[in-house]
């Protein structure tokens, strides 16, 4: 099979990472429907639809790095999207909330396949700045799905039952399935093909472990996700309950998954000549410090939409200057290990981030400021972890690879 061109492949892995993010935000605006269908009174508790699957995804990933170690990424990746589909299907036939969040969960085990192969595939071929400036472009065209998510979820909302956004994400992965069946080889060189033993499971945990960059920006990368996901299962809410606007919710989500895409094209753009660490983590400096001043504004009861909108874009686009980056400083010396260490590295942001976002979901009191109180607080975890990774500096560029591998 031939290798698909630099650009067929960026856009190729953008799809794939399509996937979770569609998932995720096509919920948003059918939660209010799916929670009166299914008898759930407490508001609260609509976002564990969201949480479902990102805790299966989150667990799932601690496996699929391992397992495409050793019989590589092509194989592996195809059954991760026939698991995400079937359980998509699953989704739409659940006759009770528990068994639509079983469904979720297990639709979030596909979901962990694609997110962990998806960045094991772009370490096969890149590395260093030139992997930081694929995965930006990636991501760039990633955020497009924020932006058509939440439109699709309403657009089915306003002609048929919450059932048919599964039907939507089903078929969207049948579609990719056919794609990367026809278009991507496999990437792992055989040589680098480990045997499952537990000795080389704990091998390649102490590599990424015992890596103080590995470790740091992994950490960094996790408070990011907590705050994210704090984000996501409050939404929906803060647009109803704060604003009174349950129908701006696509527009308002679009406006920051817009902004998004372009700090994510601009970091593709800039990443070769400034470097990661200074764009990253000036940027999370950006991202702690908004969410600081926008805890301070929900405090003093100043809260309105164009204000809510504006800062969280600015949050947003500082995201995405920074998590592209930590993920590719975190694999920097993973190239051994690629998909177990993107597994590990991918698993505990992932878990950690989906608890601590739900706890920041469930703490909603009608206002904003629990959720930018611990996304600031996350900020500055995030900001201690990258000093002591980086020996003590920040904004420094160490030497960086900027070679494709």
């Amino acid at each position: 099979m031939k290798s698909p061109t630099r650009v067929e492949f960026v856009i190729l892995v953008a799809a794939i990472m399509m996937l979770i993010a569609l998932a995720i935000d096509s919920m948003l605006p059918a939660l209010p429907a799916i929670g009166h269908s299914l008898r759930v009174t407490n508001e609260n508790r609509w976002s564990l639809i969201l949480t479902a699957f990102t805790a299966g995804f989150g667990i799932a990933q601690l496996f699929m790095g391992t397992i495409s170690d050793r019989y590589g990424r092509r194989k592996l990746l195809l059954v991760s999207i026939v698991i995400y589909v079937v359980c998509s299907i699953a989704a739409a036939a659940a006759a009770t909330f528990e068994l639509l969040l079983i469904a979720r969960a297990a639709q979030g085990i596909g979901g962990a396949g694609a997110r962990v192969l998806a960045v094991s595939i772009v370490r096969d071929r890149f590395e260093g700045r030139a992997m930081a400036q694929v995965m930006s472009i990636a991501s760039a065209i990633f955020m497009a799905a924020p932006v058509v998510a939440p439109f699709m979820g309403t657009a089915v909302l306003a002609v048929a039952p919450w059932r048919w956004i599964f039907i939507v994400l089903a078929v969207v992965g049948s579609m990719l399935f056919v794609w990367v069946a026809l278009r991507l080889p496999e990437t792992m060189a055989v040589e680098n093909r480990r045997v499952i033993s537990f000795a080389s499971i704990l091998d390649s945990a102490r590599i990424v472990f015992r890596d103080a960059q590995s470790v740091g920006y992994t950490v960094g990368t996790t408070c990011l996700t907590i705050g994210i996901m704090g984000f996501l299962t409050s939404v929906q809410l803060i647009f109803s309950d704060v604003l009174h606007v349950p129908k701006l919710l696509p527009y308002g989500f679009a406006v920051m998954a817009l902004t998004m895409m372009a700090a994510s094209f601009a970091n593709s753009r800039i990443v070769m000549r400034f470097g990661m660490r200074r764009i990253s983590h000036l940027a999370l400096i950006g991202f702690t410090l908004l969410a600081a001043l926008h805890a301070a504004v929900a405090l003093a009861g100043e809260e309105t939409l164009i204000g809510f909108v504006v800062l969280q874009s600015l949050m947003m686009a500082c995201f995405a200057l920074t998590a592209g980056n930590f993920g590719a400083m975190a694999m920097e010396n993973m190239g051994a290990v690629a998909g177990t260490a993107s597994s590990v590295q991918g698993s505990f942001s992932s878990i950690v981030g989906a608890i601590g976002g739900a706890i920041i979901g469930q703490s909603f009191n009608g206002t904003t400021f629990p959720l930018y109180g611990g996304i600031a607080l996350a900020g500055l975890v995030a900001l201690f972890s990258i000093f002591v990774a980086e020996g003590g500096r920040l904004l420094v560029a160490r030497h960086e690879i900027v070679m494709e591998a």
